[in-house]
């Protein structure tokens, strides 16, 4: 993976439309690169009324529904360990794609700790994330966490960090 993307979900949709292209014009197409999509959706509101889908450029997706809070609060779901999981196997399992697109509402939170961790996850520094913005702490906590769970139980390194060709 050589791009994490953090985009709201204006930008997200706009970055997918630019790999659209007419029948029999795919070089008009302004981006050309495989991609997979973590889409971070709000309970409240059953989402964003649309859901992205796998394509001919987008060779994933991961959608999870879960509320921008650090503590249960009535009516809101919490992110949890079980979708920390879920985006620890999405990200494994997608490594050969050019880019990660990762996105929420604002782009400013929930997807800001994701992209840290997946950077750091695939042996880049995440930290570029925590200076440019403020990550969701419970979200990026517990993805360290469920990791480094599962470190400790496979005795193994998950991740070794990729060298350049």
């Amino acid at each position: 993976m050589k791009n994490i993307l953090l985009r709201s979900v204006y930008d997200a949709f706009d970055y997918v439309m630019d790999h659209y292209f007419p029948a029999g014009m795919e070089n008009e197409a302004p981006r050309k690169d495989a991609y997979a999509v973590i889409s971070i959706q709000d309970t409240h509101t059953g989402g964003f009324g649309f859901t992205f889908q796998r394509s001919m450029s987008c060779r994933d997706v991961l959608t999870l529904y879960f509320d921008d809070i650090v503590r249960d609060v009535p009516g809101a779901v919490l992110f949890s360990r079980e979708m920390a999981e879920e985006i620890i196997d999405f990200i494994l399992k997608n490594r050969g794609v050019d880019t990660l697109l990762v996105h929420c509402y604002g782009g400013e939170s929930r997807s800001r700790a994701v992209a840290a961790f997946a950077s750091e996850l695939l042996g880049g520094d995440g930290e570029e994330f925590f200076k440019t913005g403020h990550p969701n702490q419970v979200v990026y906590d517990t993805l360290k966490e469920t990791l480094e769970r599962r470190r400790r139980a496979s005795g193994k390194v998950i991740v070794k960090k990729e060298e350049n060709p």
